[in-house]
């Protein structure tokens, strides 16, 4: 039988795959632990996700993993958190260099600490030469908020008059946001067997197709991730037309 690996069709591979890390709290509580034991465990299925993307030749990977809303979780749990993802990146920041993987974050940075913001952006600085897979981490962000603060922009520029309002549409509108010289993308994966988006990405998924599994994030694996591209691939993408339509095209 075959893996999932092998059954991807290497000509099909999504350039942009967003993930929604869920389900840490939850697989600590069946151990009977905290739920930083469970964010601890998550780190191996980052490092999994991330290898399994830049092993297929994805040029952007986005996770998801700390919206604006999660500030009103418990503070020891928001602390540890923070305190995880610099230990992680000073960790892993040889890793990402190594393997030519490029960091960037998207996001409200300035509801970090001083420290969490200068570390991240001296791992985003060592990394910006790199060419291969962009590693986009969503921290302290929302789509709500994104859209807003696009909103704010494109009205300043207007004001200003280095915009006209009346040249705006959605691709001018794209460039504000937080993603703005990123593609949108192609496929969105949620584990933890949740079925929403959790104010992720709300502008850029209008497309995407979205793939739910049941997996809790600390045992997700490269194989998880292998069996979300060939679900993906066995999808037909309309884009609002029909079937004979986009048969005709490929024929």
């Amino acid at each position: 039988m075959k893996s999932s690996r092998e059954c991807i069709d290497k000509e099909r591979i999504p350039q942009h795959v967003a993930v929604i890390m869920d389900g840490n709290g939850r697989w600590a509580k069946e151990r009977g632990n905290t739920r930083i034991f469970g964010h601890r465990n998550g780190v191996t299925a980052v490092k999994q996700t991330v290898e399994a993307a830049a092993e297929l030749g994805i040029k952007y990977l986005t996770l998801y993993a700390f919206s604006t809303q999660n500030w009103n979780r418990p503070k020891t749990e928001v602390d540890a958190l923070m305190s995880l993802l610099i230990s992680t990146l000073d960790a892993e920041i040889s890793t990402l260099l190594k393997n030519n993987i490029l960091l960037k974050i998207i996001g409200d940075l300035s509801q970090l600490s001083a420290n969490v913001e200068s570390k991240l952006a001296t791992a985003v600085e060592k990394t910006s030469h790199n060419t291969g897979l962009n590693l986009i981490i969503a921290l302290n962000y929302s789509g709500h908020w994104e859209i807003v603060d696009a909103v704010k922009r494109v009205n300043a520029d207007v004001v200003s008059g280095k915009l006209e309002a009346q040249h705006i549409d959605a691709n001018v509108f794209s460039g504000y946001l937080n993603t703005g010289n990123i593609p949108d993308p192609e496929l969105l994966i949620r584990t933890s067997g949740e079925r929403r988006i959790s104010n992720f990405l709300l502008w850029q998924i209008a497309y995407t197709e979205l793939y739910f599994t049941s997996t809790l994030w600390p045992d997700f694996r490269k194989e998880d991730f292998f069996e979300a591209i060939v679900d993906f691939q066995n999808r037909e993408r309309r884009f609002g037309q029909t079937s004979e339509q986009i048969n005709k095209k490929i024929k």
